[in-house]
C-alpha cells in the first residue's frame, strides 16, 4: 500500500484549474500504478485475510479489484471533465459544499498518518524475522526517526529511487511466483505436503462466509493508492485515456495478487499463516531455499521503507494544502528558510503520529499492526466513498454508470462493515469511528465559526 507517495501528496480542495496537455501515456500510468499500488498492505497484511478465510483470499481480491476499477474510473471521469491541482477532496466541496471538502481532506490526512504507522509496523514485524528477541516498538523508533531523517534531507532524486524500488518490489513478486510454480509442479521440493487444491466449500471457506466478509478489507488495503493514481490521470497527454491505463493497471494487478496468493495458499495450509510474516515466506518456508525468505524479506524492508518515507513527503505537503486552503491552522503552511523550506510544523504533526505508532507498538506489541491495518483500511474506504458519492452528483451518469457506483458503495459497506464480525479486528472500526466523529465535530465548529460568516458576508 502507498497511498500518498508516488508522485504527488496533496489532497486538499485545491483551487487552481489545470488544462495544460501532460507527456504521460496511458501505459505508463499503468506501470506506475502497479509499482505505487504493490506495498506491505499485499506483502504482509494478506496474511490476516488468509488466517481469516484461507483459499477463499482470492475471491475476496477479484470483489476488491472490482470496487476499486469503480472508484477509479469515477474519479479519473472527474479528472478528465475537470481537471485540479487539488484532488478529489476537490470535486467533495464542489459536489456537497465545504464541509465534504474538509471532512475529505481530514479524512485522508488521518487515513495516510495510520497508513504510515501500518507500514512502520509492518518493516518492524518483517525486521523481527532475523531479530527474534529484540522489542517491536525499537525497530519501529529506529524506522521512524530514518524515515524523518530522509525527508529533512530533501533527498533530491527521490522518484527515481522509487521508480528503482517499485522494479525491486515486481521482481520479487515474479522471484516467488516463479519458485512457487515450481513447487507445485515437484521440480523443488516443498516443505508442507502435497499442494492441496480446495475440493469443497469447506475447504475453500474454511472459516464460513463470517470469515470471508471481514476478509474483505484486508483485499481493498492491497489495492490502496489507486486514489492518487487517479489524480496522476492529469498527466495523461490525452485525459480521455484515464479509464483505459485504470482497466489496465488494475487488471495486471489483480493478475498478480490472485496467481501469488493463489499460489501460496495451495503449497501451504491456511492456519500456517500469520500476521507477522509475509504469506509468501510462509509458503516456501518448508523448501530448501535457504536464501529466498532472507533475499525477499530485505526487498520488502527497502521497498517498503521507501513507501513509508513517500507517504511521510506526501501527507506533510498535504497538511500545508489544507493549511492553505482555510482548512488547517496557518501555522501548518509555513515553510523555514533555515530549513530548505521544509514546512516543519506540518512534519512534526505527522511526526507526532509516527510517535503514537511507536508509543502502541510499546503498549500493545501482539496485535497492534491488526488493529491499525484494520483502521487505515477502513478511512481509506471512506475516502473511497467520498470519490463515489461526487461523482454520482457531479458526472452526467448514464444508468449503467449509475449502477456500478451503487454496487461500489455497496463493496465498500461490505468492507467496513465486515470488520464488526471479527472480534480480533473490531478495534481497528472503533478507531476509525472516533476518528471520524472528531473530523465531524471539527466540520461543525467550523461552519459554525467560519462558513456561515463567510456566506452571510458574501450574502
Amino acid at each position: 500500500m502507498s497511498s500518498a507517495g508516488c508522485g504527488t501528496g496533496t489532497g486538499g480542495q485545491g483551487n487552481k484549474g489545470s488544462s495544460g496537455k501532460g507527456d504521460l501515456k496511458w501505459w505508463q500510468l499503468s506501470l506506475m500504478g502497479v509499482g505505487c499500488t504493490i506495498g506491505t498492505g499485499y506483502f504482509l497484511g494478506s496474511s490476516i485475510g488468509i488466517k481469516h478465510t484461507g483459499p477463499s483470499i482470492v475471491f475476496a481480491f477479484i470483489l476488491a479489484a472490482i470496487g476499486t476499477y469503480i472508484v477509479f474510473n469515477l474519479l479519473a471521469k472527474m479528472t478528465a471533465e475537470d481537471p485540479q491541482e487539488g484532488s478529489f477532496c476537490y470535486y467533495a466541496n464542489k459536489a456537497y459544499g465545504k464541509w465534504a471538502g474538509f471532512s475529505c481532506g481530514w479524512n485522508y490526512w488521518s487515513s495516510n498518518i495510520l497508513i504510515m504507522g501500518s507500514q512502520l509496523t509492518a518493516l518492524s514485524l518483517l525486521s523481527q524475522f532475523w531479530f527474534e528477541k529484540v522489542p517491536l516498538w525499537v525497530f519501529a523508533a529506529g524506522y521512524a526517526v530514518l524515515s524523518i531523517l530522509v525527508v529533512l534531507l530533501g533527498t533530491k532524486g527521490f522518484d527515481k529511487v522509487e521508480d528503482i524500488l517499485a522494479v525491486i518490489k515486481t521482481a520479487a513478486i515474479i522471484m516467488f511466483i516463479i519458485l512457487a510454480a515450481a513447487v507445485l509442479f515437484g521440480w523443488i521440493k516443498g516443505g508442507g505436503g502435497k499442494p492441496d487444491f480446495p475440493s469443497s466449500t469447506g475447504k475453500l471457506f474454511p472459516e464460513g462466509f463470517k470469515g470471508f466478509w471481514s476478509s474483505l478489507i484486508y483485499a481493498f488495503y492491497a489495492y490502496g493508492g489507486i486514489e492518487v493514481i487517479g489524480l496522476m490521470a492529469m498527466q495523461l497527454k490525452n485525459k480521455e485515456d484515464a479509464p483505459k491505463a485504470g482497466k489496465i493497471m488494475l487488471i495486471l494487478l489483480l493478475v498478480i495478487y490472485v496467481i501469488s496468493l493463489g499460489l501460496a495458499v495451495l503449497l501451504v495450509s491456511y492456519d500456517k499463516f500469520t500476521p507477522d510474516e509475509s504469506p509468501f515466506v510462509t509458503a516456501l518456508n518448508g523448501t530448501n531455499l535457504k536464501f529466498f525468505p532472507h533475499v525477499f524479506n530485505g526487498a520488502i524492508i527497502i521497498a517498503g521503507f521507501s513507501t513509508m518515507t513517500a507517504a511521510l513527503f506526501g501527507v506533510t505537503n498535504l497538511l500545508v494544502t489544507m493549511a492553505k486552503d482555510g482548512d488547517a491552522p496557518k501555522l501548518f503552511s509555513k515553510k523555514l528558510e533555515k530549513f530548505k523550506k521544509l514546512p516543519l510544523p506540518s512534519l512534526g504533526l505527522a511526526a507526532a503520529g509516527l510517535l503514537l505508532s511507536v508509543i502502541t507498538a510499546l503498549l500493545l506489541p501482539g496485535k497492534i499492526y491488526e488493529y491499525i491495518t484494520t483502521a487505515a483500511g477502513i478511512l481509506i474506504l471512506y475516502n473511497w466513498a467520498f470519490i463515489i458519492i461526487s461523482g454520482l452528483k457531479i458526472l452526467e451518469n448514464k444508468m449503467w454508470s449509475k449502477v456500478l457506483g451503487i454496487f461500489g458503495m455497496v463493496l465498500l459497506l461490505a468492507a467496513v462493515s465486515g470488520t464488526v464480525m471479527e472480534k480480533e479486528i473490531r478495534f481497528g472500526f472503533f478507531i476509525s469511528l472516533l476518528l471520524v466523529a472528531l473530523i465531524a465535530i471539527a466540520a461543525f465548529i467550523m461552519k459554525k465559526k467560519k462558513w456561515d460568516k463567510e456566506q452571510q458576508t458574501s450574502g
